[in-house]
């Protein structure tokens, strides 16, 4: 359903992104944030999705400014190199870079973003930093309580396991008291990585219900 184009931040820094369009009716414009692991065929998959669902979907490969082209599985070996490439990118370049995905998907309209992991303390940070978000979708984002003292101009959802030994409860009680307007959904059993398919900590049910809840909050915060 996709293909491969390139978009050029403030700075000059041209990155890989992966573009899906609607079909159909174009409902509003999405940024889809990676996880750790890179814009792998996961997160084209989930790109893919939203488009099907009336979103033009944009997934900005966020590890270019440290390594191109960079795509990981999921074993422990992965998940430290993912660890020590998102260390090395920071936050305030993956912003900039998201700020210019945003813009681009402002062609299909109002602009929401979702991300997982790494990519919905993103997402987070996109709702706190990015002007012209209209809704951001946090999936089990970790470092969002780092950051949780940040105001928000656009709509939050949020989605959490209870069994993520990563994201402590006092935690995400912490977060939605910062952000008393946020909507916040915790999944019973689901553990870290609970949305991906390709994962072992795979649930499908609270997967089902976190993709029809953000749909939901899409239609109405970003297609309204």
């Amino acid at each position: 359903m996709g293909e491969n184009i390139t978009i050029t931040s403030a700075d000059g820094f041209t990155f890989d992104a992966y573009l899906a369009r609607p079909e159909g009716e174009t409902k509003g414009g999405l940024v889809v944030i990676q996880e750790i692991f890179g814009f792998n065929d996961h997160m084209r998959e989930v790109c893919d999705g939203y488009a099907t669902e009336g979103y033009l979907s944009v997934g900005p490969s966020l590890f270019d400014r440290c390594k191109k082209k960079l795509e990981l599985g999921y074993s422990s070996d992965d998940i430290t190199r993912g660890r020590e490439i998102r260390a090395d990118v920071g936050w305030d370049d993956p912003i900039q870079d998201l700020a210019a995905a945003a813009k681009f998907a402002a062609a299909g309209g109002n602009v929401g973003s979702v991300g997982f992991c790494w990519g919905g303390s993103l997402s987070f940070l996109c709702a706190t930093r990015i002007d012209g978000i209209a809704a951001s979708i946090c999936y089990y984002g970790g470092q969002i309580s780092d950051f949780k003292d940040e105001t928000a101009s656009a709509a939050l959802m949020m989605h959490f396991g209870s069994a993520d030994a990563s994201i402590p409860p006092d935690a995400v009680a912490a977060i939605s008291i910062a952000h008393p307007d946020a909507v916040v959904h915790m999944y019973q059993s689901a553990l870290h990585g609970f949305n991906c398919n390709h994962r072992t900590s795979y649930n499908e049910a609270a997967a089902e219900s976190a993709l029809e809840r953000s749909l939901e909050f899409l239609d109405e915060k970003v297609a309204a």
